[in-house]
C-alpha cells in the first residue's frame, strides 16, 4: 500500500501554508480546541498564555493549517467525541482508546505547534537557527506519526504507548478545567461528570506507577481537588521518568504498525527517579492555589504530605463525599 507518512520535525517545518498533519500545500486552517467545546463552555475568546508568558492568543486564534482531507478526518472525530460527551460518562467509558488519543493529541500537538512556530520565527528575527534536540526530535516525531493514525493505515500494539485515565468527576455544570504540558506531552481535562488526565506516550509506564490509586478510584466520583492531586501525580511521574520509551515501527502490507517496546530498567537505574515529596509538594502546591493551600500546609516538618486521595498514614481511599471543599 502507498501513502506518504510526513514528519515536520526532520526539516522542523512549522509553516503557515503546509498542513500541520499530512504535510500537504494548503490555504485552509483549523481550530487547536474543537470549536464545539469552545462554544459549549464559552471560552473561545479567552487569553490563551504561550509558554514565554509574553505571549497571547484566544483560544478561537489558535488555528494550524489543515488539507481538506485532515480537516474533514478532524470533523468526523469531533462527531463522535461529542456525540459520547453529550451522553455523558458511561458513554465516554465506551469510545475507542485511539480515538480519544486523536482527539486528545489532535490539542496537545496544537500547542506544540504554536509553540515551535512562535520560537522559529523569534530565531529567525534574531538571525538565529531554530534548533531542536534529538530527543526531542525523535520524540515529537514518534508523537506526530502516531497521530497520523487519522488519515494513514497506521495501527497499534496491544500494549498502547500512552496511558490514559477516565473517571467520573464533580463539577459545576459551567465549569472547563483545562491544562497541558505540551513538551511533554501531557493532558488534563475536567467538566461536569467527567475528567481525563492522559500521558501521550509513556509506553504505560506512569499508569502503572499510579495503578493502585487507580484502582481505588474506580466507582468513585472525584472531588476536583482529587482530580488535581491525581494530576499532579502524572505530572511529577513524568518528571522523574528516566528512560525515553521506544517503538518498533514496520511496514505491513497493510500500513505502518507501532509497537509500544516494554521498558526494561537496568539494575543501576530505576524507571523512575527518587520521588521527592519536597518537590512534589511544590507542584501540588500550583495545583491547589485555587482552594488557598500552599506548599508550607501540604508538607510539613516530621508529617507526611497531606493527600485528598489516599489517607497519607493508611493509605485508604479518602470518600469525595466527606471532602467539604466547594465544587
Amino acid at each position: 500500500m502507498n501513502f506518504n507518512i510526513y514528519n515536520p520535525f526532520r526539516n522542523l517545518e512549522f509553516e503557515d501554508h503546509i498542513c500541520f498533519l499530512s504535510g500537504k500545500e494548503t490555504q485552509n486552517s483549523i481550530t487547536v480546541f474543537p470549536e464545539w467545546l469552545m462554544k459549549r463552555f464559552n471560552f473561545d475568546q479567552d487569553a490563551f498564555e504561550m509558554m514565554d508568558k509574553v505571549n497571547k492568543l484566544s483560544y478561537s486564534d489558535l488555528k494550524m493549517p489543515c488539507s481538506e482531507e485532515v480537516e474533514q478526518a478532524i470533523n468526523k472525530m469531533d462527531e463522535k467525541v461529542k456525540a459520547a460527551f453529550d451522553l455523558g460518562f458511561e458513554a465516554m467509558k465506551k469510545v475507542d482508546d485511539i480515538l480519544l488519543f486523536q482527539w486528545i493529541g489532535r490539542i496537545v500537538y496544537g500547542v506544540l505547534y504554536h509553540e515551535m512556530s512562535l520560537e522559529k520565527k523569534r530565531m529567525i528575527k534574531y538571525n538565529k537557527d531554530f534548533e531542536v534536540s534529538p530527543f526531542l526530535k525523535e520524540r515529537y516525531g514518534n508523537f506526530h506519526l502516531m497521530l497520523q493514525s487519522l488519515i494513514s493505515p497506521i495501527s497499534f500494539s496491544e500494549k498502547r504507548p500512552w496511558t490514559i485515565s477516565l473517571f467520573q468527576l464533580k463539577y459545576s455544570a459551567d465549569i472547563f478545567s483545562y491544562r497541558d504540558d505540551a513538551v511533554n506531552l501531557m493532558f488534563q481535562l475536567g467538566i461536569n461528570g467527567f475528567g481525563f488526565v492522559a500521558a501521550l506516550q509513556d509506553n504505560g509506564a506512569i499508569g502503572e506507577k499510579q495503578a493502585e490509586v487507580l484502582e481505588k478510584i474506580k466507582g468513585h466520583v472525584l472531588h476536583p481537588i482529587q482530580f488535581e492531586e491525581l494530576y499532579a501525580r502524572f505530572h511529577y511521574s513524568e518528571y522523574i521518568f528516566q528512560y525515553q520509551p521506544q517503538y518498533e515501527i514496520s511496514k505491513t502490507e497493510d500500513g505502518i504498525f507501532i509497537e509500544a517496546v516494554p521498558i526494561v530498567a537496568d539494575q543501576n537505574r530505576p524507571l523512575f527517579g527518587h520521588w521527592d515529596d519536597d518537590m512534589f509538594a511544590q507542584v501540588l502546591a500550583n495545583y491547589w492555589q485555587v482552594y488557598g493551600i500552599e506548599k508550607k500546609d501540604i508538607l510539613k516538618f516530621q508529617k507526611p504530605p497531606i493527600s485528598f486521595l489516599e489517607n497519607p498514614y493508611t493509605k485508604d481511599f479518602v470518600n469525595p463525599e466527606n471532602i467539604k471543599l466547594p465544587f
